[in-house]
C-alpha cells in the first residue's frame, strides 16, 4: 500500500465531478487501501477519491469510536447516493484539502445512504448526526463541492483547545491563500 498526495484547495481536480465506478477489481481495492492509509496518516475521518486525484465516485471513512458500534471501523463507499434527508443540523467542519480551516455548515440531521462495496454489492444505511455530516461532506467532494461552498459564515481557525478563534479568516482565495 502507499500514501497518496492529498490535493489542496485551488487545484482543479477538487472542482471536477467524479465518474461512477463500473469496474470492481483489484485496482479499486488497492486504491481504497491507499486512501484509508492516507486518511489515517493525515488524521482525517473521511477522504474522497477526488482528493487524491482520482475521478471515481468513491470515498473512505472511519468515524472513530464515539459512534454506534455498527458505524465503527473502516468503510469504503462506492457510487454513493443520498436520499430521504430530514431535519437540519449545523456542525463545525474541516477538510484535509483545506488544512487548518473550519466553518459552520448546515447539513441534514438524517439521511439514507445507498452505496456499493468493493465487490459491487449494494447496501443501504440510515444515518444521523455526525455520520450523516461526514457522508454529505465526502459525497459533495465527488461533485466538485467543498465545505466552504456551503459554509454559513466565513472560514476560521481553531485555538489550541479546539474552539473557534474570534478573529475569523476574512477571505480565502481559491488557491487556499488568505487575503
Amino acid at each position: 500500500m502507499a500514501l497518496r498526495k492529498v490535493f489542496q484547495e485551488g487545484e482543479d481536480i477538487l472542482r471536477k465531478k467524479a465518474r461512477p465506478v463500473e469496474r470492481f477489481d483489484d485496482r479499486l481495492a488497492e486504491l481504497a487501501q491507499d486512501m484509508l492509509e492516507t486518511m489515517k496518516e493525515e488524521n482525517g475521518v473521511g477522504l474522497a477519491a477526488t482528493q487524491v486525484g482520482i475521478l471515481k465516485q468513491m470515498f473512505v471513512m472511519n468515524l472513530g469510536d464515539e459512534v454506534p458500534e455498527e458505524l465503527q471501523g473502516d468503510f469504503v463507499i462506492v457510487n454513493p447516493k443520498i436520499s430521504n434527508t430530514a431535519g437540519e443540523q449545523e456542525l463545525i467542519e474541516g477538510c484535509l484539502s483545506l488544512p487548518g480551516l473550519y466553518a459552520h455548515v448546515k447539513r441534514p440531521e438524517k439521511l439514507t445512504l445507498h452505496y456499493q462495496d468493493l465487490e459491487g454489492k449494494e447496501h443501504e444505511m440510515d444515518l444521523s448526526g455526525f455520520p450523516a455530516v461526514c457522508v454529505c461532506h465526502e459525497t459533495d467532494h465527488l461533485h466538485g463541492i467543498l465545505f466552504r461552498d456551503k459554509a454559513s459564515e466565513p472560514l476560521f481557525r481553531l485555538d489550541a483547545e479546539g474552539r473557534p478563534q474570534t478573529a475569523k479568516v476574512a477571505q480565502v482565495q481559491d488557491d487556499g491563500s488568505e487575503i
